[in-house]
């Protein structure tokens, strides 16, 4: 009987890695849980092109938004794990919805195989110029001294932005309101229009409002001062050892993909990121590209996913 096996599995196989050696031979398919135009698709869209070179075959952006990211998300689960549909992954869809839906149809690390980092970035944290603080330690004596009497927004209950602040009130023991929008965009409005105190949003859209003087930059959220803003300290460096909190976005395949496909899709992504002209077009959207490969990937998910979950059930963050 093991004869007959052995002999027989070389027929079985043969067809999977003939058609892994001849990958990629039609377009490939990335699904975008989010908006054309949103932060993440831009980002993706930096290093379709290059991929594109490489392989010879077109990546195909595939936008499919709605429902904070799960029905786009869901499809690619759901796709042949062939190599030719693949995901762009955002920690919303990947370590954050988990913690609540109860009734998501997918688990990150089990139905996707992650190929790698594309993009990472920091928030700022920012104020309006009516709020009396210059920098992090005069937030936190308001905060502290006027308990309960400020407003921050976010882009959504759940969103990253969301997390990361209630981080950093869950480090600090302020007690600062929570105001959430439907996007950054909306927050960042309100905000310039003095309707709320406080946001940690992305970087590009707030650059131009601190620089006009309509914002005020009190602090970073990443472990190291970022190029785009230098003289905005880290959280860290003002008086909150150890707080970091970042975006992300990354490319994953569906679980069972090739090894061999998984293999060239990562290497391929990594050899894009290193080109030095990256390093600035990601800049200049207040990211930088992602220097985690497949592996290294997994565990930021891993790690974030148990943050964020330990996080949401303290805070008790419920899904809208």
């Amino acid at each position: 009987m093991w004869r007959a096996l052995l002999t027989a599995l070389p027929v079985v196989l043969s067809p999977l890695l003939a058609a892994a050696q001849d990958y990629p031979n039609r377009p490939i398919r990335v699904i975008v849980p989010t908006p054309a135009g949103s932060a993440s698709d831009m980002s993706l869209r930096l290093v379709t092109p290059d991929l594109s070179a490489l392989f010879g075959q077109q990546f195909v952006v595939d936008n499919r938004a709605g429902a904070g990211g799960r029905i786009g998300t869901e499809l690619a689960a759901r796709s042949s794990a062939d190599g030719y549909t693949l995901v762009l992954g955002t920690p919303g869809t990947l370590t954050i919805m988990q913690h609540l839906q109860k009734d998501l149809p997918y688990q990150t690390l089990r139905d996707f195989a992650p190929i790698g980092l594309i993009s990472q970035g920091p928030y700022l944290l920012v104020a309006h110029p009516s709020v009396p603080v210059r920098s992090v330690k005069e937030l936190l004596a308001l905060a502290k001294a006027q308990p309960g009497k400020l407003d921050y927004g976010s882009a959504g209950t759940g969103a990253t932005n969301h997390l990361a602040m209630e981080l950093f009130k869950s480090m600090t023991g302020a007690n600062i309101n929570h105001v959430p929008y439907k996007g950054g965009a909306l927050a960042t409005t309100d905000l310039v229009g003095g309707h709320i105190d406080l946001s940690m949003l992305s970087i590009g859209p707030l650059l131009p409002h601190v620089k006009a003087g309509r914002l005020r930059a009190l602090g970073i959220t990443s472990a190291k001062r970022f190029a785009l803003i230098p003289e905005a300290p880290t959280i860290s460096e003002s008086g909150v050892p150890d707080y970091e909190a970042i975006t992300w976005f990354g490319l994953l395949a569906p679980a069972g993909t090739p090894r061999t496909v998984l293999t060239r899709l990562s290497d391929a992504l990594q050899k894009v990121l290193r080109a030095p002209e990256m390093r600035e077009k990601f800049q200049r959207r207040g990211a930088e590209p992602g220097n985690k490969n497949a592996a290294e990937f997994a565990e930021l998910i891993r790690r974030e996913a148990e943050l964020y979950g330990k996080l949401i059930k303290e805070s008790g963050i419920k899904a809208n």
